[in-house]
């Protein structure tokens, strides 16, 4: 089955190599499939010649929105498979999953999206605002008293959390997780042995998006009450960081990872 890859191999990401995770997992995947990269402003044209396109580390999509969008229409107008499919209600689908969240109860960081609401949130010295379509920490600022367009941002209080911690799944498989010890080193990350209620709390989002194939990370921070929250569903394309686990935890990744897309392409 001819892949076509979409990667930006040049993407500056902080405190990560996009391009050798990618080029990593592209080696593997040519034990099972007959793969081609191309840089995600390219992906529209390319794709009538594959039978299914993987977005993997193709950066933040507002950084070329309008060649995602119109990538997005062309496939869904053709049929064409895209690894993770384009119904995922995480990160896929813009912010908007952090106020249904809340809305419904579940652990995640109490999030609103008018400076009016903010009653609706705990009592804290600093809100985080950031831009309801942001990505990758764009426009993240720290306030007192939030301001800004209703609808087009995201408040929450500002969480003196113990560490931040991912879990990482391949549909609806746990693979691994990786935790940041320091709260300030985000990407400084080290393996982490999670508990069934760590699980439980995980699984609960990847049963809520309702993804049959695809790689989902669920960001979650400690906070100082102990109990996990959810940060992010990151369902587009979050990044791995593979060259941090062990040898056999990464090879068992990879196998996962062509499983599912031999089941997606079936």
């Amino acid at each position: 089955m001819p892949l076509l890859y979409v990667t930006d191999l040049a993407y500056p990401a902080r405190g990560r190599r996009y391009c050798d995770e990618d080029i990593f997992l592209t080696s593997r995947l040519r034990a099972h499939f007959d793969v081609a990269l191309c840089h995600p402003g390219d992906a529209l044209a390319l794709m009538p010649g594959f039978d299914a396109v993987v977005v993997r580390n193709s950066g933040p999509v507002l950084h070329y929105q309008e060649a995602y969008d119109a990538f997005r229409a062309a496939a869904l107008a053709a049929g064409t498979p895209v690894y993770n499919p384009l119904t995922g209600r995480g990160d896929m689908a813009g912010k908007q999953y952090l106020l249904d969240l809340t809305a419904a109860g579940y652990p995640v960081i109490p999030t609103v999206d008018d400076p009016a609401r903010l009653c609706e949130l705990p009592r804290v010295a600093e809100y985080a605002v950031k831009p309801k379509q942001g990505a990758d920490s764009i426009g993240l600022a720290f306030t007192a008293t939030p301001q800004g367009p209703a609808g087009e941002i995201l408040i929450q209080p500002r969480i003196d959390f113990a560490y931040e911690v991912s879990f990482y799944f391949v549909d609806d498989a746990f693979q691994y997780a990786l935790y940041a010890p320091d709260p300030a080193r985000r990407w400084e990350l080290t393996p982490y042995e999670p508990t069934a209620a760590d699980l439980d709390f995980a699984r609960a989002f990847i049963a809520w998006n309702t993804l049959d194939h695809g790689i989902q990370r669920v960001d979650a921070c400690r906070a100082p009450s102990g109990e996990l929250l959810l940060v992010e569903l990151e369902d587009l394309n979050p990044y791995l960081s593979l060259d941090l686990l062990p040898e056999p935890v990464r090879d068992s990744f990879v196998e996962a990872f062509a499983r599912s897309l031999h089941t997606f392409g079936a």
